[in-house]
């Protein structure tokens, strides 16, 4: 009965984009927009306003001819409104509309705007905040913070975006971040992610899109929120593209090079990107581990040099067909090959309290490690007429093969008798394969002037095969068959389907809500163990948002919504991996998604300063737990469900303009988060009070150059069991630019202070252990870049597509 009455909630809101309105007879606008020198002035706005500032009745925009046609079915007294970038804003005097009436505007002259190149500077120095009703944008395009800089540096520094050592990425303090590109799904697991992060260029990158409570439209995955990659568009009616080479240096050196190009000739809009990264990083790690025992403690003390080496290749592209003014289809791919290797010394100590003898064991780890990606997408999009309604579809195909072998050599010695010394091998070979398949429609369709409905379905078929092949030797003899050893095989496969209405409540008010619809069918099979693992389950969305307009300067916005955190793939996997002897990470095929509930308030003045007050409750929260086997002095990392997590928090954005060429953007995130769960034997209860903070600075100088200083710290924070330090780092960067832009310079230093160490530890139940961490994230990066164009400016539409499963590879 409850799945019943489910389905029919959501088939309603599909009844309604098939029903019937009716309106008056349209009526119908035409004209053609030139510039003073009689040129055609193509993709200008073209807007109905209301007379006395009622607001916009209907919009559109000219074509590549500048001619424009525009229908509504509002009658009285309006005003047609034309602007463009670059142009004054025209506007007729008052006219009458009346039902079926047809007005030929003719040829409409629009004037130029002066504009002063130093004042174009100065916007550019810095990223542009824009704030809208459910979500915050930032403009990167041409900034410093682009230039010179990865892909994962600039999510780094959107507001509320913290990315950690690993690359993992956290919004306003949680984990279960969605990362989409174009509106699209990564498919990829936190490492991999970061990997391709690493190996974009931000100069690619036009805005970033930061979605705390994302509406039906998007995959209800991510508790988090969504952040959106929007990239750069075709430009120019011809050729235009960058070439760009550059070294990275942290004590190792890692060289870097890519190239864009872009074409665009009749209806055919096509684009290609090269890109070779390599990225380095050394591991310096100490874990002091504490045992109790019945006369007194004995310590685990460990140190251990990670050395991290990684060549990544990336290729995308596509192409896209205007067939008309109304439909449009193309295609996009993306390739990536990643060859990395990993060298391990770690030597612990190992002291009993009724023993004077000190146990010794040093592990030494070699490990290659490679992944091939390949994604495809086509899609369709129709503006089906001129009032809005449009069609939308994505089919997308995705196939990762990856795999990894490691050789784990242990020495063991007491005291300083090494030749007394025994020695074993742990060898682990691990082969991956995953295929991904998703399709998706969307629709939209106005129902009146100003009520919008939004539907749309989505389907994901999922499958991975993974062969884990452990074993073990002891001195030098031969390798045997180690239990542990695992062949897993998941299948998933999610439907969904949505439906959203957005309309005034009044001249102040703005309402959207929308409910989504999942069904998971997943099955785990654990094909050495013959264990299978099955779930399936039925959930609704819903999400809400209301913004109230209390005048032209302030608003404020309600976000309501309920949000699902799959777990990633390979944690479903009773895999078993040796970081050394007594160190072990171990899959947990009984990992349940975690459910959010969220609601925030938002204060926002003169479009700029925002102020918010959150709020969410999340069961199953996915979590990592150390485990600590007191007589064999082994510890497993397991990921696990908590009961639940709490967070409460108040988010301050809030831009300074101190000159024409001096600006700085500052942010402050007070938060209080909560965990309770029930863990083996013993009942975890914790709670933080911790806070973030950042400023960035940006300075526009004379003669082409731009300086950024960005400076950020965190407070001692928690994450389920651990306890982290506070900590802070400042970064900071500089381009020079010659011959109008078309070449640059630009060097960048990171945590120029060597600041940025972690600090922590867990202190639970019969654990005590402290962790010490720093990451050679001290590193300058210099970059050269070359742009180059050649055709007549235009614009092109923007299209969103099908995303969700690949960000949960691991």
């Amino acid at each position: 009965m409850r799945i019943s009455y489910q389905i029919c909630t959501v088939l309603f809101f599909f009844l309604l984009a098939t029903g019937h309105t009716v309106a008056r007879q349209s009526s119908e606008l035409i004209g053609r927009v030139m510039d003073t020198n009689g040129a055609a002035l193509p993709f200008a706005n073209v807007s109905v306003l209301e007379k006395g500032g009622g607001g916009m009745v209907v919009g559109a925009v000219s074509d590549e001819n500048g001619d424009f046609m525009i229908s509504t079915s509002k009658v009285g007294e309006v005003i047609l409104s034309i602007s463009s970038i670059g142009y004054k804003t025209y506007q007729t005097s008052p006219f009458t509309l009346e039902s079926g009436m047809k007005k030929d505007f003719g040829t409409i002259q629009v004037e130029e705007e002066a504009t002063s190149l130093d004042a174009v500077e100065v916007r550019s120095s810095r990223p542009e905040v824009i704030i809208e009703a459910d979500r915050t944008v930032v403009n990167v395009e041409g900034t410093v913070m682009a230039e010179g800089s990865t892909a994962l540096d600039v999510v780094g520094r959107s507001p509320g975006v913290y990315v950690d050592a690993d690359g993992n990425i956290n919004l306003n303090g949680r984990s279960g971040v969605i990362v989409l590109i174009d509106d699209r799904q990564t498919y990829m697991s936190a490492k991999d992610l970061a990997n391709f992060l690493r190996a974009m260029p931000a100069d690619n990158i036009k805005s970033i899109e930061v979605i705390n409570n994302p509406p039906a439209k998007y995959d209800a995955e991510g508790a988090a929120g969504v952040l959106n990659i929007q990239l750069k568009k075709n430009d120019y009616n011809g050729m235009n593209g960058s070439i760009q080479a550059g070294h990275y240096y942290n004590g190792r050196h890692a060289p870097f090079a890519g190239g864009s190009l872009n074409l665009k000739r009749g209806k055919w809009t096509t684009n290609l990107s090269l890109n070779y990264n390599t990225w380095v990083r050394d591991i310096d790690l100490q874990i002091l581990r504490r045992f109790k025992e019945e006369n007194g403690t004995s310590e685990f003390d460990q140190d251990a040099l990670l050395q991290l080496g990684e060549e990544n290749f990336f290729l995308s592209g596509g192409a896209d067909y205007q067939i008309n003014k109304k439909h449009s289809v193309g295609f996009s791919f993306q390739a990536s090959d990643r060859d990395g290797e990993e060298n391990g010394d770690s030597q612990t100590d190992i002291s009993n309290p009724d023993n004077p003898d000190i146990n010794h064991l040093q592990a030494l780890n070699d490990s290659e490690s490679g992944n091939t990606r390949i994604f495809t997408n086509f899609h369709y999009v129709g503006n089906l007429d001129t009032l809005g309604t449009k069609l939308s579809a994505d089919v997308d195909y995705t196939v990762v093969d990856g795999g990894s072998l490691s050789l784990l050599t242990n020495n063991y010695w007491v005291n300083e008798a090494t030749e007394a010394g025994t020695m074993d091998r742990i060898r682990t070979e691990n082969d991956m394969a995953y295929t991904i398949f998703t399709a998706k429609a969307d629709f939209t369709k106005p129902l009146s002037e100003k009520v919008k409905l939004e539907t749309g379905v989505k389907g994901s078929w999922v499958e991975s095969d993974n062969m884990l092949d452990i074993s073990k030797s002891t001195e030098d003899g031969p390798f045997e068959p180690d239990q542990n050893s695992n062949h897993f095989i998941y299948n998933e496969n999610v439907l969904a389907a949505y439906a959203s209405v957005k309309s005034p409540l009044g001249k102040k008010l703005d309402f959207q809500a929308g409910l989504r619809m999942e069904y998971s069918d997943i099955t785990g099979n654990s094909v050495t163990l013959n264990q299978v693992n099955k779930q399936e389950y039925l959930n609704l969305f819903p999400s809400m948002f209301l913004q109230h307009k209390v005048s032209d300067n302030y608003s404020i916005i309600y976000n309501v919504n309920r949000r699902i955190t799959r777990p990633n793939y390979r944690l479903l996997n009773p895999f078993v991996f040796y970081v050394d002897p007594l160190t072990t990470e171990k899959g947990n095929p009984n990992l349940q998604p975690q459910y959010a509930n969220n609601f925030e308030m938002s204060h926002v003045f003169k479009q700029a300063y925002q102020f918010t007050l959150a709020y969410s409750r999340t069961t199953n929260s996915i979590d990592q737990v150390m485990i600590q086997n007191d007589e064999t002095k082994e510890t497993t990392l397991q990921v696990q469900n908590f009961d639940k997590s709490e967070d409460f928090s108040l988010r301050m954005m809030v831009p300074v303009e101190i000159a024409e060429w001096y600006s700085t953007s500052n942010m402050l995130h007070l938060y209080y988060k909560a965990y309770q769960s029930q863990l083996g034997d013993d009942f975890l209860d914790v709670s933080q009070f911790s806070y973030m903070a950042r400023t960035q600075h940006n300075i526009t100088l004379p003669k082409g150059f731009k300086v950024e200083l960005v400076g950020m710290y965190i407070s001692p924070f928690l994450e389920g069991q651990m306890k982290f330090n506070g900590f802070g780092w400042v970064d900071a960067g500089v381009t020079k630019s010659f011959k109008d832009d078309k070449f640059s310079v630009t060097v960048n230093g990171q945590d120029i202070f060597r600041t940025r160490g972690i600090k922590g530890g867990v202190n639970f139940a019969d654990i005590n252990t402290d962790i010490r961490q720093y990451n050679s994230q001290q590193a300058v990066r210099v970059t050269f870049r070359w742009n180059f164009s050649k055709g007549e400016k235009f614009k092109v539409s923007n299209r969103s597509g099908s995303a969700e499963e690949r960000n949960r590879l691991d």
